[in-house]
């Protein structure tokens, strides 16, 4: 059964590329090996990639060439592999990462999110993932509602939060600066988890690794 996110039972991508416009300690020299997933499980008024997570752009792959993807970019000079909007294929790319893994991967893992997961989806990955960017868009669920058609996004948010950080710890750089693993959480999501005002739009990124 089609849920809200609109995603089937096969990986969908809009796109594969090395990234050279994400956060410094990501991108690395040669760029960030980014994928991006249609569908989504927010609806974001303010969405940069509407396209995609709305009118669902993107096309089916199996599996195994997901995994083929993975080394390509590795191939290509990625400083890792960054999984964009990934929580509705999450079964699927964690076979895909170990199938990839078999074949050769060796950089990190990117789980580039909005920050809406269920904290279970978290705990799958543990073991899987490196380096976690998730969104932290809002105290307010009054504002999640409104612009993203979103109840309990600061809950699930927090709980998905704490549960990377308790797999990921402190950053780790390489040598040239780029993140491979760690945590760090930004000033905003620290205050609004203490009881900050609530309000507007918080920090867009928190890294975790």
């Amino acid at each position: 059964q089609i849920g809200f996110c609109d995603a089937g039972n096969d990986i969908t991508i809009a796109k594969y590329y090395l990234h050279k416009w994400e956060e410094p300690c990501i991108t690395g020299e040669n760029g960030s090996g980014t994928i991006f997933f249609t569908y989504c499980n927010l609806r974001c008024l303010f969405c940069q990639n509407y396209e995609i997570s709305e009118l669902n752009k993107g096309v089916n792959i199996s599996v195994d060439r997901f995994s083929e993807i993975c080394i390509e970019l590795q191939e290509m000079g990625a400083a890792n592999i960054n999984l964009v909007t990934p929580t509705h294929f999450v079964p699927l790319i964690i076979n895909g990462i170990k199938k990839a893994r078999e074949l050769g991967l060796r950089i990190p893992i990117v789980y580039n999110s909005s920050g809406y997961e269920n904290v279970d989806t978290i705990k799958m990955l543990d073991g899987i993932v490196d380096v976690y960017l998730p969104d932290f868009k809002y105290y307010s669920d009054e504002y999640a509602i409104k612009y993203s058609k979103c109840k309990d996004y600061f809950k699930y948010a927090s709980e998905a939060i704490d549960e990377m950080f308790k797999q990921k710890g402190e950053c780790i750089f390489d040598k040239n600066g780029n993140m491979v693993e760690g945590e760090r959480r930004t000033i905003g999501w620290i205050n609004r988890t203490n009881n900050g005002p609530a309000g507007d739009l918080t920090s867009h990124n928190t890294i975790l690794a």
